[in-house]
């Protein structure tokens, strides 16, 4: 038997070609506390769970903006609250025709030996946490390897050690009725060009897959969230059309047309940015046997975020701004934005964080 189908596995399929489906995208809103306090202090937020509930029932609850998502990535404790008026967060996006997820790894720790290379940690209790989260409502799940390049990095220890975490989780999430997501996420940091981000995306997303198909996952009830290819942080900047080719040749060479879809992260770029990119790769004519998403946490909330600043009076208006990166998005997966948003403050500002912690 090639792969595990166990009771779930109709299922899986079914809920991962959904997420994946054009037009529509995922919302990550999975931030931990630490990271949320970030995004709240950067527009003088108190980081109390009030304030973590507001801004969330800003996002879920903003008319009109479910139509452009497949899926919400939750934090743990977001995916037990309720909006002010009682009802809980999952019920409101399955209404919304909107699958919740949940994020499960528990971080990274530093692979000694290494240049500051990590693992990421959470698997021990991994299947109990999934048969909780899929009581409670969530149909996928979300964990997170980071990766970096450097003079001698990633080495291959990083590499392999990072590429068998995800494929154990992806598996042990299968059992337990949830679609995992795969995020082997290469950092932007450092001055290297577009073609070292492209070999070292390639080598990373081969080993994924060797270890996927080693542990047996069943590849069409899982989904890909890769960082797009694209030149350091550090290096000159190129146009969308070839940040599109280096990615979609990328995944050509190494991602099997089993998986339904790619979710891209937006590693720090800017809100803008982030939606050209993704559309530039569904306008390129070549072959593409997946659908090409989203799965954006800063480049879907940061004007949003920049609108509201914790302020009741403005929720409309932060709403508002949000539905046009929902909106624009949408459109990406098709090829059709025109790049005519009503650019809100911040959407145009770099996201990037050095060495990005989640």
């Amino acid at each position: 038997m090639s792969c595990f189908k166990g009771k779930y596995a109709d299922e899986l399929i079914k809920n991962a070609a959904y997420i994946g489906t054009p037009g529509k995208g995922i919302l990550a809103a999975d931030e931990s506390t630490g990271t949320i306090g970030k995004r709240l202090s950067s527009i003088n937020v108190e980081n109390v769970e009030s304030n973590r509930r507001a801004l969330r029932e800003l996002l879920f609850c903003t008319p009109g903006a479910l139509q452009y998502l497949s899926g919400v990535i939750l934090f743990e404790e977001t995916l037990y609250q309720k909006t002010a008026a009682g009802k809980p967060f999952v019920d409101v996006l399955k209404e919304g025709g909107v699958l919740p997820g949940i994020k499960v790894d528990k971080g990274t720790v530093e692979l000694a030996g290494t240049n500051g290379e990590t693992t990421t940690q959470g698997l021990d209790g991994l299947a109990q946490r999934c048969q909780k989260y899929y009581e409670a409502g969530a149909r996928f799940a979300k964990w997170r390897a980071v990766l970096k390049i450097g003079p001698n990095e990633p080495s291959q220890l990083a590499i392999n050690e990072n590429a068998n975490g995800l494929a154990r989780y992806a598996i042990i999430c299968q059992e337990n009725g949830l679609v995992p997501i795969v995020e082997p996420e290469i950092l932007v940091d450092g001055p290297h060009d577009i073609n070292k981000c492209a070999d070292v995306t390639e080598r990373v997303l081969a080993a994924c897959y060797k270890a996927l198909n080693d542990h047996h996952v069943l590849l069409e009830g899982t989904l890909l969230k890769p960082n797009m290819v694209t030149p350091g942080s550090e290096a000159p900047k190129v146009t969308p059309d070839v940040i599109a080719e280096h990615t979609v040749r990328a995944l050509q060479r190494t991602m099997p047309a089993a998986v339904p879809a790619v979710v891209f992260l937006s590693g720090g770029q800017s809100e803008e940015e982030a939606t050209r990119n993704l559309n530039a790769m569904n306008q390129l004519k070549t072959k593409k046997p997946w659908s090409l998403s989203f799965s954006f946490g800063r480049a879907l909330q940061q004007s949003t975020l920049k609108a509201w600043t914790g302020k009741e009076e403005n929720v409309q208006k932060a709403q508002a701004a949000f539905l046009v990166r929902c909106k624009a998005n949408s459109e990406a997966t098709l090829g059709t934005y025109k790049g005519d948003a009503q650019l809100g403050e911040g959407a145009a500002e770099s996201l990037h964080v050095k060495d990005y912690k989640y």
